[in-house]
């Protein structure tokens, strides 16, 4: 079989952590050329060299991932803090999209699908500058989805949480009696889900079987948050 992505060009950011790992290997299994990257694009000029050096690109997934600063209080929550899940998570998605979108837009067809987070939907206390870079990413996506919706360009964002990756969710995390108590608490589900459940939902996003999908922000938490 050639694959849901057979002749397409996948570019992935953070390949090497967050949801990249599981992406990559699901996307390239069902066909796609995978455009790895793995820079640091918080960097000046980072995104528009990776955009021409990638040429070619029919799905986007943005894959940004950025320490949550669990804990902090908003009254100790410094700049610096503030400023990096901003520089990692929110201006990459702009710059990357913003220079991709133009051949997208010539060609008529492209998808780009955002790993977010569900704390984007959902209060939570301590985590108000982690909260706020993804809740800007939700709102980017639904501007931006609607605004592109007319060139048939498809842009949605899986709003995620308690999904299994050594960002967030690490071994050592998982195997703490305090953390399962408080998963079986939180989640109705009652587990975390797997990195792979998670990168076939995006796997939909980026083929065909979801061209009336536009701007969405798609709960993938196991309950922990609906809308």
């Amino acid at each position: 079989m050639a694959g849901q992505l057979a002749g397409k060009r996948v570019l992935v950011t953070q390949a090497d952590d967050f949801m990249g790992p599981a992406t990559v290997e699901l996307f390239g299994a069902e066909g796609a050329e995978i455009i790895a990257d793995t820079r640091d694009l918080s960097q000046t000029g980072a995104c528009e060299a990776l955009a021409a050096e990638a040429g070619r690109v029919d799905v986007f997934i943005a894959n940004l991932a950025s320490p949550s600063y669990g804990g902090t209080r908003v009254t100790e929550l410094d700049d610096d803090r503030w400023e990096r899940t901003f520089n990692m998570m929110v201006h990459p998605l702009h710059r990357l999209t913003r220079a991709l979108l133009p051949q997208m837009m010539e060609r008529r067809q492209g998808k780009i699908v955002v790993y977010g987070s569900a704390v984007a939907l959902k209060g939570s206390k301590t985590v108000a500058g982690y909260s706020a870079a993804r809740a800007a990413q939700v709102g980017y996506v639904q501007s931006v989805g609607v605004e592109v919706a007319p060139f048939n360009i498809q842009v949605n964002l899986i709003a995620q949480n308690y999904v299994e990756n050594p960002v967030y969710y690490p071994p050592e995390l998982q195997a703490r009696e305090a953390f399962q108590a408080s998963l079986k608490r939180q989640v109705p589900l009652g587990r975390l889900a797997t990195a792979d459940e998670d990168a076939r939902f995006a796997l939909f996003l980026a083929g065909e079987d979801s061209d009336f999908f536009v701007g969405q922000a798609i709960p993938f938490s196991g309950g922990w948050v609906q809308r």
